[in-house]
């Protein structure tokens, strides 16, 4: 089996964008000298900026001696991390068992089609992101999914394509009433 390397360097794509990274020098100094502070930078750099910025890495590095490589694979170990922009409202279905069993891959696949986008990508508007997870402890409600804080169980292809639905609506009336003020 051929693994494929992965490099933190972003493409020279639209989406590429430039930081101030200075703002990362807080969370640098509150957590450089403690012992085991890798995770801890990388939660509050996620944080501050939604999801780990390539040029992060070079940051971090610099400032702890622990080189990029280490970073960067401590970063995609672990799945709380991002490394891509994430949509305003991340929509996270569980595919744990009793959602498997319960067919959370028709709902899945409702979403992929209501928001025309794939697992793990974001709508170009980005309002939403679609994202698997393993479980959501909610087995009671399988199918279930997550939008925010909210839950959404015992779901059915329709009610997860009305539930997208409303969401989009009420987007939209708050850029409206936005763009009023």
């Amino acid at each position: 089996m051929r693994v494929q390397r992965i490099s933190p360097q972003v493409e020279n794509t639209s989406q590429a964008k430039e930081y101030n990274l200075d703002l990362l020098n807080p969370i640098i100094a509150k957590y450089n000298a403690k012992k085991g502070s890798l995770i801890p930078l990388l939660q509050a750099t996620q944080e501050l900026y939604g999801y780990i910025p390539p040029e992060a890495f070079d940051k971090l590095s610099d400032a702890t001696n622990y080189a990029v490589a280490k970073i960067y694979g401590v970063a995609t170990f672990y799945a709380q991390f991002r490394l891509k922009p994430t949509g305003k409202n991340i929509v996270k279905i569980c595919h744990g068992t009793a959602c498997h069993v319960q067919d959370a891959k028709t709902i899945t696949i409702a979403l992929e089609d209501s928001l025309k986008i794939k697992n793990g990508q974001t709508t170009p508007d980005g309002l939403f992101t679609i994202e698997s997870v393993a479980c959501l402890g909610c087995c009671s409600l399988a199918p279930v999914m997550m939008i925010g804080d909210d839950t959404y169980g015992n779901l059915t292809k329709k009610d997860t394509v009305k539930t997208i639905r409303h969401l989009k609506r009420k987007e939209k009336a708050k850029a409206k009433k936005a763009q009023k003020k």
